[in-house]
């Protein structure tokens, strides 16, 4: 009997290997006799290309699309043969497993697609891995699941895979394709979360480019009352408004400084003076996007950077929680672990131990909340003692903040007096809120960061009743500002949030039930394609479309690029997880969805390439596009097969007119008698007889320029 734990990644294994007593290391495994470790390095298995189920498909045409394999196929990474080899070796000779991956969709798919691709019928449990430190590993092995409670993370993983894979794979292709027809030199990939990203950043780039400045008027006035002066703004009246309650209208507010300047001066009366006291709890621990966006906006760390830190901090600190979390709260059941998890932090740093011992173990917060909790609770910091020494600066700063706001929600709410004062003058009426801190609470820990935004001034102990005469008005003009562009922090924050970009309210609430777009572990890596892609780029902070970006976003219809459309596919992907919905009827709708798109394409336009980047063909006139086959890059004509000329590829630019393997265009190929010639492209080199030394035809004849690599001219000339 020999029961086979499947890790997700090595230093995992490791951890779990300690606490469960093994130290005899095997080749890719750890061996405690008649149990075993061995991991994974995340996903050992990739889904495979469209040529892997015919050969046709290497090369991109409309006619084939839309390509929906039956029977899925899964290949064996380069990188993880080695491993896969033994992983099969190890589950040959096992009588049970247990999944041991990371605690969500996608750790369940590392470990499930290997059992399935090794043939394992055998018994599954799932060992459900929150944090890395010894005890809550203890406590995960005290609590091992059936592997029948998260077999459906699987199919859901499933889901999202394939539809990604039947998204991605044929909309590039269709709206590459149809791209080239109208001059452009650049991949289109479509992804099914990435495309509604996109338009997220291009709709914003539009609106601030096409945002025109308004001018509004403040007027602000000094009063003078019998316990002390205080400065009130105009509460302009709603004819003079714009939404936004700003007056727009300076006569008006010239009007009413007229009114304050008269002789005898007018005298105003307070008609309100209210105080009360106001509290605010302590921000809830940090969820993946939550600390992305703060993180960015804090220290200015990109959201894959954060991602990594935090990682780090789980995996190889055992600093903190699993990291790839969309909740912000807490199991009630860990309230009684938060005297050990205090107790390290201040064994971890001596800076804390002040704020460690003023805190109250016991203090119930609003993020204990077992309703609230999702399949992950928020990150925190577990219970190991940290070497706060081996932390890098941008690691020991993420931590930082991620033990703060735990270690805030033991410290008393923040309370303070707010006082609205309004005053009647003239037939005006203005207004002034002041506050009063009283109990400072949580934010001895985190200070001022999170103070509520706008103008607060200390103001005097005013009652109503008492009279207010106007002194010194002031108008200020001020001018409207466009929206801000995207940071990565604030395009994660509207990825989750996406109900905001939505105008239909049943869709608004499914949204707001949902995870927006993308999930806490992907939306990193997609805003990182799409600027590796082209598609986006960094302008210090900030991140902008490019020309390609909207092209594109121009060209898919809404159901590829509306932000509702990925979210209401990601909360189907979750009633997967809950059961309510099989893999195959989530595929079926995916794909009829895809036929319908490919079907439309007919109709779609694509705007032209500016004409700088246009190379016209010397047969039909056509646009050329830059293409790749075995033997190097070379230009065909878009009107292909009509038109099947090529152009050899000359520093990225179509050189003289030749013929390309298996297309020539308009006569037979050179020969080498050609040899020796003026080269003529650069006109200084001569052209030389040269064979291919790779590629798919190794030993193919061509002629290059003797200048090479200055001049990378070639022509494929007959045997």
């Amino acid at each position: 009997m020999t029961r086979i734990y499947i890790c997700e990644k090595p230093s995992q294994a490791r951890d779990l290997a300690q606490v469960l007593g093994f130290t005899r290391r095997g080749d890719g495994y750890i061996d405690g006799g008649d149990q075993m470790v061995t991991w994974a390095l995340g996903h050992l298995l990739e889904m495979q290309t469209p040529d892997a189920y015919d050969e046709r498909y290497k090369r991109w045409e409309l006619g084939d699309l839309p390509i929906a394999p039956d029977d899925w196929k899964l290949g064996v990474t380069s990188r993880g043969r080695g491993q896969f080899k033994v992983i099969k070796t190890l589950l040959g000779k096992a009588s049970s497993v247990v999944i041991a991956t990371d605690a969500d969709r996608e750790g369940e798919m590392i470990a499930r697609e290997l059992l399935d691709q090794c043939r394992w019928h055998g018994p599954v449990t799932r060992l459900w891995l929150t944090a890395l430190d010894s005890a809550s590993i203890k406590n995960a092995l005290a609590s091992i699941r059936p592997g029948s409670a998260t077999e459906s993370l699987y199919q859901a993983a499933l889901g999202r895979a394939r539809a990604d894979w039947l998204i991605g794979m044929n909309l590039t292709r269709l709206y590459t394709l149809l791209a080239r027809r109208a001059g452009h030199d650049a991949l289109f990939p479509v992804g099914r979360v990435q495309t509604p990203t996109l338009r997220l950043v291009v709709e914003r780039d539009r609106a601030i480019e096409d945002f025109t400045p308004a001018p509004y008027w403040v007027l602000a006035v000094q009063f003078s009352t019998p316990r002390g002066p205080l400065t009130a703004r105009w509460i302009a009246p709603e004819a003079v408004t714009d939404d936004e309650d700003r007056c727009v209208n300076e006569a008006a507010a010239q009007a009413v400084v007229a009114a304050l300047s008269a002789t005898p001066r007018p005298v105003g009366e307070i008609f309100q003076a209210d105080t009360s006291r106001k509290r605010t709890p302590p921000p809830l621990p940090f969820s993946l996007s939550d600390l992305q966006q703060y993180c960015n906006a804090k220290l200015g760390l990109g959201a894959d950077q954060v991602l990594s830190i935090a990682q780090a901090l789980y995996e190889t600190h055992k600093a903190t929680t699993y990291p790839r979390s969309d909740c912000s709260y807490l199991p009630e059941s860990q309230l009684g672990d938060a005297p050990d998890v205090l107790a390290a932090m201040a064994r971890s740093d001596a800076a804390l131990v002040d704020l460690v011992d003023d805190a109250d173990a016991g203090h119930r917060s609003r993020a204990w909340n077992d309703k609230k909790v999702t399949a992950h609770h928020a990150i925190i910091p577990t219970a190991a003692t940290v070497d706060m020494g081996k932390l890098s600066a941008d690691e020991a700063a993420v931590y930082d903040m991620i033990r703060r706001r735990y270690l805030a929600q033991f410290y008393p709410d923040y309370e303070f007096d707010e006082t609205v004062v309004r005053i009647e003058c003239a037939a005006s009426f203005f207004g002034v809120t002041g506050r009063v801190p009283r109990v400072t609470g949580w934010r001895v820990v985190l200070g001022d960061d999170d103070d509520v935004a706008g103008e607060v001034q200390t103001l005097p102990p005013v009652q109503a009743g008492d009279e207010a005469l106007p002194g010194h008005a002031e108008i200020e003009r001020k001018l409207t500002r466009p929206p801000a562009p995207f940071t990565e922090g604030t395009l994660i924050a509207a990825m989750k949030n996406a109900a905001r970009f939505v105008d239909d309210p049943d869709l608004q609430k499914r949204l707001r039930d949902s995870s927006g777009i993308g999930t806490e572990a992907t939306r990193a890596s997609i805003i990182a394609n799409l600027v590796q892609r082209g598609l986006l780029v960094k302008a210090k902070k900030a991140l902008k479309s490019t020309p390609n970006g909207r092209t594109l976003v121009d060209a898919v219809p809404s159901p590829v690029s509306d932000p509702a459309t990925t979210a209401i596919w990601e909360e189907m992907l979750a009633q997967i997880e809950r059961g309510e919905m099989t893999l195959d009827q989530f595929m079926d709708q995916q794909l009829r969805t895809l036929q319908a798109l490919v079907g439309q394409a007919g109709a779609v336009a694509i705007a032209a390439a500016p004409a700088a980047a246009q190379h016209a063909c010397p047969e039909c006139g056509k646009p050329m596009q830059r293409r790749k086959s075995s033997k190097g890059f070379f230009w065909g004509c878009t009107d292909y097969p009509d038109c099947k000329t090529t152009l050899p590829d000359l520093k990225g630019k179509p050189g003289k007119r030749s013929a390309a393997p298996g297309a020539a265009s308009g006569g037979d190929a050179p020969t080498p008698g050609r040899a020796g010639e003026t080269c003529p492209s650069c006109g200084n080199g001569k052209l030389v007889l040269r064979s291919t030394k790779g590629g798919n035809s190794p030993g193919s004849p061509f002629l290059g320029c003797s200048r090479f690599p200055e001049c990378k001219h070639f022509e494929w000339v007959k045997a």
